[in-house]
């Protein structure tokens, strides 16, 4: 299964949505975190564009208005350490996640998704991975 999950700001303006695959409508707060940061790093490695557009800043990039810019492009990011950083700020409140307007409380929280589920992930401070 397919969802939408979309970035959002404190004050709740949309900056980004990305489509995520799922394997189970019933499934974790750590198995949506680790689909979506797989997506966007698979797309990146994929790619290679100028800019990664993801929710954890990699570590060997700088921030820009266009989003992260790697120092060497032609470098992959590491999917498991950009993961293991996403799990580890979750549970820091670097970000949280809003699934239909309740806020996820932990990564083992079991979630229904479906395809009218609405998923937000809101950052509260930059966060550096792999």
């Amino acid at each position: 299964m397919v969802i939408t999950v979309k970035d959002a700001t404190f004050s709740g303006d949309i900056l980004n949505e990305i489509e995520i695959a799922v394997q189970n409508e019933r499934t974790t707060v750590k198995d949506l975190i680790a689909a979506r940061v797989t997506s966007e790093v698979k797309s990146y490695n994929e790619k290679l564009p100028e800019y990664f557009k993801g929710l954890i800043q990699p570590s060997e990039a700088e921030k820009t208005l266009n989003g992260f810019r790697l120092k060497r492009r032609e470098k992959k990011i590491d999917v498991e350490k950009q993961i293991w950083t996403a799990l580890d700020a979750f549970q820091k409140n670097g970000y949280f996640i809003l699934i239909d307007d309740k806020q996820a409380e932990d990564l083992d929280q079991e979630v229904l998704v479906g395809a009218t589920t609405e998923i937000s992930f809101v950052k509260l401070t930059q966060l550096v991975g792999g």
